[in-house]
């Protein structure tokens, strides 16, 4: 964190002045080690079998905040006679169909609830709507109420039970044996992170890139939140989990998504298939008879109506046909493997470098080269705009330029200072920024780009009016331009983005005036109120408040600081402890009120009992805290919506030097996809041609793929060349000395660096032998002031089941003394003699 979001970890720096404890585990000893109060370095990859340790140390020890643990997570429901963990199946869930490749969720729901049924969520047709419900068994959101509880916590097939029994193996000595961290170490660590629990104290963790970037990575993500609501740091101040974004605006680019499966505000794409043949049979599957995606009809109704304005009506169920459909994997690395296939014509890239920040990069340049077009926006000339004549495949002749087909062309883009509009950051604050001064020359924002693209294709759709072009006409194109340069007015798109009346364009002050009619527009539900009235821009505000800084920015949704914070009060409404009051129950106005906007309808007493046929939030009582969730629960095991388990195993990644210790029949993620081909092959686990564990990280001084900061020299100078860490033992055993050149070779590819020759990196006794980790960044490419071989050449292109991200994190690799030109025999014969596929 203090490498990579240094400005945040501002914040650490001064918790840790006031007492907090700093507790860092991490393969490699960082900055955010040395100023922290515990280090723990551990094998890339291991991260569940730490984790559940922990979650088993809080359990065995009776260290988990029960007072916060009844009332507001699921540990006290029921799980049917029929289910069956990994402990019971040697590494899968029940629900496994071996032929499909998948699992069954039904077998994880609660007992007592049945499976999903059609028009479960109670609500009725969209009003005017022609769809009505479709038959052949479409099924919804479950009614997962309907549950059966015991509030001791003894039931042997209670969750809190099944918890128990499920990280039982995950002890201190497994641990030590293959995460390599010694038993005093972790028990260390373990007691110091569980103080920070009860009504006095809290404690939160931190993430980024090296949970994600996992086959396994959102079940590390889930152990996190099993073990954060264990010690009852959810909703409450100083608590929580912080998804550390690495950009600007990260955050904002899944809000308003860059992503292939989900549209504004987190609301489902629709698939293709029944549940999208009409707009009620998506309402039907993805809303909820209770909890607030009830209202899952105004937002998608009001999304259409922001989309495509006037042509969005009723008897047209509001445009819903003209969404695109999901018919596959869509996502990056699927559609650069269709891209190698001669499956695409064209890619616009906007803000990535692909060339070298993709997985397998030198695969990826392989199938920018069978490109037809090629379409790069950007404020220099990166590797993905040059690859057709700078790349390591033309300076070794594998390639001659005049023989490339891909006709590139490169857009010069303005920077952030260039133009207006607003920043997403980590904490989901939109802050606005101004335009400082006007771009130079053709440089243009991503505002201008793309609203006269659209400008261009509407007029060629009108000139060739064909039934598939209607959508694109109907779409609502009609901002403002301002300038000399007919920039599109960014706060306009804002005023569409917060909502507003379709009759009279007022502003809507929020999402609960959202409507499922037809009579409202928004164009993301969750950043409604950001622009309530005219001349209101709360991203633009700049007067913070109080501790929790409300005034500056505006955080969604509706200015929430911190999320569920009705946890930060006890069932009864009254705060934990003066410490850590948040929000509580005003007993003599009737309200929730506190220190943050209450994230829970204000006046539903704590007390309040939904009627059996309440819907909506209505339908949840008035100690349930996590208002999205259809049964109000934080939830310690998932019941529905996750590919892999309703709770995190342990797996090894797709390239591991041991075998799984947990599970010996099941190495991997059964649902983990590695895309493995020639070209994208893998190491076996173990392989003696690779022997060594190796990682992907950033710089402080490099951003990302090294465009935006190779290019710039004051940064350039700072981390001027390639390089590898590795451990001084390392070093010795293979004869390396510090700055030398070697070598780094994976089943995929070959690069070369200097040797970074630092106790920073530890050897690890793994399984009783020795294993050590070889640490690259992935910052340099072959344009720019200063120059290197590519990182994420030697990364597989693969897929966590959930999110379809890649593996970054415990793959394999081999050092070699020397340049890769001088070690080309010696790379041949490792990936000739690989075990794997």
């Amino acid at each position: 964190m203090a490498e990579n979001h240094p400005v945040a970890f501002q914040w650490v720096i001064e918790a840790r002045e006031r007492g907090a404890k700093v507790l860092h585990v991490d393969p490699r000893f960082s900055r955010t080690s040395a100023v922290g109060d515990i280090w723990v370095p551990f094998r890339a990859g291991s991260d569940i079998l730490f984790l559940g340790a922990l979650i088993r140390y809080v359990l065995v020890n009776e260290l988990f905040f029960r007072e916060y643990v009844v009332p507001y997570t699921n540990a006290s429901v029921i799980i049917p006679e029929d289910f069956k963990d990994t402990e019971d199946l040697e590494g899968i869930f029940s629900g496994w169909d071996a032929n499909r490749q998948t699992y069954d969720e039904t077998t994880w729901l609660y007992e007592g609830v049945e499976p999903m049924k059609a028009t479960s969520t109670g609500r009725g047709a969209v009003e005017g709507s022609h769809g009505g419900h479709t038959e052949h068994g479409l099924h919804g959101m479950p009614d997962l109420c309907s549950h059966h509880r015991d509030l001791t916590l003894q039931h042997p097939r209670c969750v809190f039970q099944l918890l128990r029994k499920h990280f039982a193996r995950y002890t201190p000595e497994m641990v030590e044996h293959y995460c390599g961290v010694s038993k005093s170490v972790f028990l260390n660590a373990a007691r110091t992170f569980c103080t920070a629990s009860g009504p006095e104290k809290t404690g939160a963790i931190c993430y980024a890139l090296g949970w994600t970037q996992h086959s396994n990575g959102v079940q590390m993500i889930r152990c996190a939140a099993i073990l954060q609501l264990l010690l009852g740091n959810m909703g409450r101040p100083g608590g929580g989990i912080l998804a550390l974004r690495g950009h600007a605006s990260i955050q904002g680019s899944t809000d308003i998504p860059t992503l292939y499966d989900i549209l504004p505000g987190y609301l489902s794409m629709p698939r293709f298939g029944e549940e999208s043949n009409t707009l009620n049979a998506y309402i039907e599957k993805y809303g909820s008879r209770t909890g607030w995606w009830y209202n899952v009809d105004k937002y998608i109704v009001s999304l259409l109506r922001a989309y495509y304005g006037e042509s969005a009506q009723p008897e047209n169920d509001f445009g819903f046909h003209w969404l695109p459909r999901v018919t596959g994997d869509h996502s990056h690395q699927a559609y650069w493997l269709d891209m190698l296939d001669g499956k695409m014509d064209g890619l616009f890239v906007m803000g990535q470098n692909p060339a070298v920040a993709g997985p397998n990069s030198g695969m990826e340049r392989r199938g920018l080269a069978k490109l037809k077009w090629l379409v790069v926006r950007e404020m220099v000339e990166t590797e993905t705009a040059s690859f057709w004549h700078e790349s390591p495949e033309v300076k070794r002749g594998d390639w001659r330029p005049e023989e490339i087909q891909t006709e590139v062309f490169l857009l010069p883009a303005a920077g952030h200072a260039e133009k207006d509009g607003t920043f997403t950051n980590t904490q989901r604050l939109l802050q606005w920024r101004q335009k400082a001064v006007e771009p130079p020359g053709d440089c243009r924002s991503e505002n201008w780009f793309i609203y006269h693209l659209g400008v261009l294709l509407r007029e060629k759709a009108r000139r060739d009016p064909q039934p598939r072009h209607a959508g694109l006409l109907a779409l609502t194109w009609d901002y403002s331009i301002e300038g000399e340069r007919r920039e599109p007015v960014a706060e306009e798109v804002l005023q569409e983005i917060n909502g507003y009346k379709v009759a009279d364009g007022e502003l809507v002050p929020g999402y609960t005036a959202l409507k499922a009619d037809g009579s409202t527009a928004c164009g993301c539900w969750i950043y409604s109120g950001v622009f309530p009235t005219a001349g209101e821009n709360r991203a633009n505000h700049r007067a913070a408040k109080g501790f929790y800084g409300h005034g500056w920015g505006f955080a969604w949704p509706s200015d929430r600081r911190i999320l569920y914070n009705r946890a930060s009060a006890r069932p009864d409404g009254r705060p934990w402890s003066e410490r850590k009051k948040l929000v509580w129950w005003d007993f003599e106005s009737r309200k929730w009120t506190g220190l943050d906007v209450p994230d829970f309808t204000v006046t539903k007493s704590p007390d309040y009992q939904p009627p059996e046929d309440a819907v909506g939030d209505e339908g949840l009582a008035g100690d349930k805290p996590c208002l999205l969730h259809c049964d109000g629960f934080g939830w310690i095991w998932v019941p529905v919506g996750l590919a892999d388990g309703p709770l995190p195993a342990h797996y090894e990644p797709l390239e591991s030097p041991i075998r799984n210790p947990i599970y010996p029949k099941q190495q991997t993620n059964p649902l983990a996809s590695s895309k493995a081909r020639p070209g994208n092959e893998y190491a076996a686990s173990p392989d003696t041609h690779f022997p060594f564990v190796m990682m992907t990280y950033r710089l402080t001084e490099h951003h990302t793929a090294g465009g935006m900061s190779r290019t710039l020299p004051h940064l350039a100078e700072l981390q001027p060349e390639m390089f590898c860490e590795t451990s001084p033992e390392l070093a010795r055993d293979l004869s390396i000395s510090p700055g030398e050149w070697v070598t780094i070779v994976t089943a995929r590819g070959a690069i070369e660096a200097h040797a970074l020759v630092t106790s920073r990196m530890k050897v690890l006794t793994i399984g009783g032998k020795r294993v050590h980790q070889v640490g690259v960044p992935f910052h340099w490419g072959y344009s720019g002031l200063v120059k290197g071989d590519i990182g994420n050449d030697l990364i597989a292109i693969s897929e966590e089941p959930n999110v379809r991200i890649m593996e970054t994190k415990g793959l394999l690799c081999n050092l070699i003394r020397g340049k890769r030109a001088e070690n080309l025999e010696a790379i041949d014969k490792l990936r000739e003699g690989q075990g794997g596929r």
